[in-house]
């Protein structure tokens, strides 16, 4: 499985975040994808490379149509990242509030 940085550096981008969402609701032909796009078709496929070096995207080629699939399943590897890091700070709000409990119970 691609390395999170990968991952992580694929969805820096909006167009290539875009381009995950449309895929979320199911596959589509590279050509579709990319008409929402004020760029050209060799633009948004440098985007699509992206995606599929970071295993979020796998094409599948009939003939010369070529057609997009999302594989989410790095995206859990973010969530299992970015879930640490949620704990952390509902831990931080936790002691700050109660804090302010303790501080209002005093006046």
């Amino acid at each position: 499985m691609p390395a999170l940085d990968h991952v992580l550096t694929a969805l820096s981008d909006p167009t290539r975040r875009a381009i995950v969402e449309r895929l979320s609701r199911g596959p589509a032909r590279v050509t579709t994808v990319a008409e929402p796009f004020d760029m050209s078709l060799v633009a948004v496929s440098k985007h699509v490379r992206v995606l599929e070096r970071a295993g979020l995207v796998r094409r599948a080629r009939r003939g010369r149509e070529h057609t997009l699939t999302l594989d989410a399943r790095p995206l859990r590897r973010v969530a299992q990242w970015t879930w640490r890091y949620e704990q952390f700070w509902n831990a931080r709000l936790d002691r700050l509030e109660g804090l302010f409990s303790k501080k209002g119970r005093r006046s």
